[in-house]
């Protein structure tokens, strides 16, 4: 069995650049009003989300201003077409859509002018077995408690993951992510080592595993390096690796997800 430690890095600055992505190339700081596209197809049966907005100062409030008015649509490489039909100002959406895994993905997005795509490739699902908690690692005596993923990854099929969790309905900031490099089948236990949430017994612990391809892990790892407070909006240290083409702030991702919740012991 294989055991791992999701920490979070601070201020790493280095991007990861791989072949089929492009590393966006904008002026940091104050830069402002970049178009930021957060795009979400799974396999889960209901709505698909495409979020359109532009991103602000770091030392603004969390509200970033929705891109409304646009046109957008997602394909699949059998050619079905998916129109996404503006609600919420700038959120689309696509009411009746399942992404299938081993699909290829296109997004198209239409505003200002310019049209925006990015292809996702959904991976084949991996189950996520269990959760379990335990004393943390850094001060076990406080009764403060880590949260540990269990998962059987594939052998000889390269794998990516990212994890999104909560605490009593509140999504955790922190991003992690990991892939299969070190741990290609074999049985994982991974503990998501989070010092900025407070989880104590009678917590109630929501975790998504999703299995993500080689871009769009790359885009998380590189925001996880950077410890930046969730996906999207505020300006980076340095902006991560995009699958969108002509380059701007986001990402799209075709994407299994599957969740499971324990109450913390």
């Amino acid at each position: 069995m294989k055991h791992i430690k999701f920490y979070i890095i601070i201020l790493i600055t280095a991007s990861i650049a791989v072949s089929c992505t492009k590393v966006i190339d904008l002026k940091l700081g104050s830069d402002s009003g970049k178009l930021v596209i957060e795009g979400n197809i799974t396999n889960t049966s209901g709505p698909q989300y495409i979020i359109l907005s532009r991103n602000v100062p770091l030392n603004s409030t969390n509200t970033y201003p929705p891109v409304t008015g646009a046109t957008v649509t997602a394909s699949d490489d059998k050619g079905h077409v998916y129109p996404f039909s503006e609600g919420p100002a700038g959120t689309y959406v696509a009411p009746q859509m399942a992404g299938v895994a081993g699909t290829a993905y296109t997004m198209t997005v239409i505003t200002g002018g310019v049209t925006y795509t990015a292809t996702s490739v959904m991976p084949m699902a991996v189950p996520l077995d269990s959760l379990t908690s335990k004393n943390n690692d850094f001060n076990p005596s406080n009764n403060r408690r880590e949260i540990t993923v269990h998962l059987q990854d594939p052998p000889d099929v390269v794998n990516q993951y990212r994890f999104v969790m909560y605490v009593n309905g509140v999504q955790v900031n922190s991003i992690f992510a990991f892939d299969d490099e070190f741990t290609d089948g074999r049985y994982v236990n991974g503990d998501f080592v989070e010092n900025a949430t407070d989880i104590y017994p009678g917590d109630s612990v929501r975790v998504e595993m999703q299995c993500i391809d080689k871009p769009i892990y790359s885009y998380w790892v590189t925001l996880m390096n950077q410890q930046l407070n969730g996906p999207g909006g505020g300006v980076a240290p340095s902006n991560p690796p995009t699958n969108i083409t002509p380059a701007c702030l986001g990402y799209f991702s075709a994407h299994t997800t599957e969740t499971k919740i324990i109450v913390v012991k």
